[in-house]
């Protein structure tokens, strides 16, 4: 984990990558979830996915989706060495057209037990609609930066860029979404950007 991370620091988008005590956190849960089939939206250097990847049995897969292959090829070498690489499934697309193939195919439907959402954030409901119908009753969702930079409980006057803002009424949009949804029950921490994880009750 610490050799990808000083890879990714490197990178002129390295904050695109979540925290290391996020990705620590995301690799507990799993294993006290004991999970095995996971579903991973944005992947960028692969951090977090190296974090899920050893938190998996040596039989788990994850399916691994992001339009940009060479950002994942970087930390790939690493992953490698780990010894995890069979694990990953990479799928190098748009994230909603895989979502929407997967959701004609029955085996899928209800067969993750976690998914993670880190990816363009103008999608989080579209994804959230889709993602729904694959993970599991009893299985997580973990959406990535729902607080924004802290943004989404500021005072409306606060001084932010026009995309800051624009993001920030996007994510308020996702939280109040996901608060209502009566299919989930969420838990939103403050750990890095805001991660809140929703588990599919019904």
């Amino acid at each position: 984990m610490k050799e990808l991370r000083h890879i990714t620091a490197k990178h002129p988008w390295s904050g695109m990558a979540v925290a290391a005590d996020e990705a620590q956190f995301l690799n507990m849960i799993l294993k006290l979830m004991n999970a095995k089939r996971t579903l991973e939206i944005g992947v960028f250097t692969g951090y977090s996915l190296l974090a899920t990847a050893l938190a998996l049995p040596e039989d788990g897969q994850i399916l691994a989706i992001d339009p940009d292959r060479k950002n994942y090829e970087l930390g790939l070498p690493v992953i490698e060495k780990a010894g995890v690489a069979h694990k990953i499934d990479f799928r190098e697309s748009q994230a909603l057209p895989v979502l929407d193939e997967l959701m004609q195919e029955e085996k899928y439907r209800g067969w993750f037990d976690f998914v993670f959402v880190d990816a363009d954030k103008e999608n989080y409901m579209n994804y959230h609609k889709r993602v729904m119908e694959l993970v599991r009753v009893g299985g997580v969702i973990g959406y990535d930066n729902t607080l924004w930079s802290g943004t989404v409980v500021a005072e409306p006057e606060y001084p932010v860029s026009e995309y800051v803002m624009e993001m920030k009424d996007r994510f308020l949009e996702l939280n109040r979404h996901l608060a209502a949804d009566p299919r989930i029950e969420i838990c939103q921490l403050s750990i890095s950007d805001g991660l809140t994880l929703c588990r599919r009750i019904s």
